[in-house]
């Protein structure tokens, strides 16, 4: 399983809301296209593209942003973050 955790802050919740993008805690060693497959195949969406980062803390976090069709908050719903 590459997608750790759904990260809830505010900041995050904001990006659901205004521009359509989850924000995961992924393994470090997890490759765009690996995290673009694995919320494709979990959620039923369509991915349109995959942002990484390494925070200060030192794990890896994902910003996926969906497709128009998709919604960002439907997915928030299934993780139960809203």
């Amino acid at each position: 399983m590459i997608l750790l955790a759904p990260i809830k802050t505010e900041k995050a919740i904001a990006q659901v809301e205004f521009s359509n993008t989850l924000t995961f805690k992924v393994q470090k060693n997890a490759t765009k296209e690996q995290i673009k497959k694995e919320v494709e195949s979990l959620f039923g969406v369509k991915v349109v593209s995959v942002r990484t980062q390494i925070t200060q803390k030192g794990y890896k976090q994902a910003l996926v942003t969906l497709s128009k069709e998709s919604s960002a908050e439907d997915v928030t719903t299934k993780l139960k973050m809203a």
